[in-house]
């Protein structure tokens, strides 16, 4: 259970103060509009990050990697309740536990791929799986990469393996979004289910599987149930589902992406639907709703400056990067 809103009121403040600094939409343009790579990258600083207008790709990474590190171990210490910034870390958990499997699997040199940004260091991930330690693991990621790899030395499916672990990482996410007794946090996490459960079967029916390959996909726990996706596998049914909700502009596109539309604009939509949920925060003043929309919006930020950064080093036309960037928080 989360504590009292009043003890949120210093850290609510601090985060309301910072807001104004995150990337919105017409710096992010000025950006993209910017004559050169290092002109865009200077633009940041005025962001909190450090210069990257001499940075390479894998550089550009390695300090997005540590500016996300540096917020979330912030928070967590400035907190009231951990369990908030730990609900960001776990994902990158849950990353670490898909690299580190299939490297084995494989053979193969991945710690390039492994990400600090967890609640558990990779390397020590890495070890306690080795000792078969499990339950020295944060959470239920021990149990699923247990799983995982029984999955894996069985079928020889990353993919299986990968659903193991998805789901794991949603149903550790909603328990303890529930038992922290916040209806906000509880609703964003039963939003990020139905967008993946959405993804899941617009994927699937795309690819032609059967219906057992979607129920292996996807995830308990969201506003819709895993049988109401399973019975409304035609596209006009689909569609319904999300009737009035946040997800109703993402359904038709998801109707078109099956038909073979370009599957951007529809995860575009359905990344949109949860920041504009996010946004709801904005009429909280204080609690633990800002601290939830804010890591939020500084995982969104990062997401679009990796976007934006790497489009431009690569050559990629500004219109095309525009079209591909979520809405902002800011």
């Amino acid at each position: 259970m989360l504590k009292n809103k009043e003890s949120y009121l210093c850290l609510s403040a601090m985060l309301r103060a910072r807001e104004p600094k995150l990337l919105n939409g017409e710096k992010a343009s000025r950006m993209l509009d910017a004559s050169t790579f290092e002109e865009a990258a200077k633009l940041l600083t005025d962001c909190g990050y450090d210069d990257m207008s001499q940075m390479r790709t894998s550089e550009i990474e390695q300090a997005l990697s540590d500016h996300r590190k540096e917020i979330f171990d912030e928070l967590e210490r400035l907190t009231p309740d951990p369990v908030i910034p730990d609900l960001f870390r776990m994902k990158y958990d849950y990353h670490n536990a898909k690299v580190i499997l299939k490297a084995e699997a494989m053979q193969t040199q991945s710690d390039h791929l492994l990400s600090d940004s967890g609640r558990i260091s990779p390397i020590q991930l890495r070890s306690l799986y080795h000792e078969e330690k499990y339950s020295s693991m944060p959470g239920t990621i021990g149990k699923a990469m247990e799983e995982a790899a029984e999955v894996l030395a069985r079928t020889s499916n990353s993919q299986q393996a990968d659903f193991v672990l998805d789901r794991a990482y949603y149903t550790e996410f909603l328990s303890a979004a529930e038992k922290s007794g916040n209806s906000f946090l509880l609703g964003y996490g039963k939003l990020l289910i139905d967008a993946a459960n959405l993804k899941s079967t617009v994927r699937t029916l795309r690819m032609g599987k059967d219906r057992d390959f979607l129920r292996d996909a996807l995830i308990p726990g969201g506003n819709v149930s895993v049988d109401r996706f399973l019975t409304s596998t035609d596209k006009e049914a689909l569609a319904s589902l999300f009737t009035y909700s946040e997800l109703e502009k993402a359904a038709p596109l998801a109707v078109e992406a099956i038909d073979g539309a370009p599957l951007t604009a529809f995860e575009l939509a359905c990344d949109n639907a949860l920041n504009t949920y996010l946004g709801k925060a904005k009429l909280i003043s204080f609690g633990g709703e800002p601290v939830v929309a804010y890591l939020a919006a500084v995982e969104n930020e990062i997401t679009a400056v990796r976007m934006i950064l790497t489009g431009r080093l690569a050559g990629v036309k500004s219109d095309t990067i525009r079209e591909r960037l979520r809405d902002f928080y800011a």
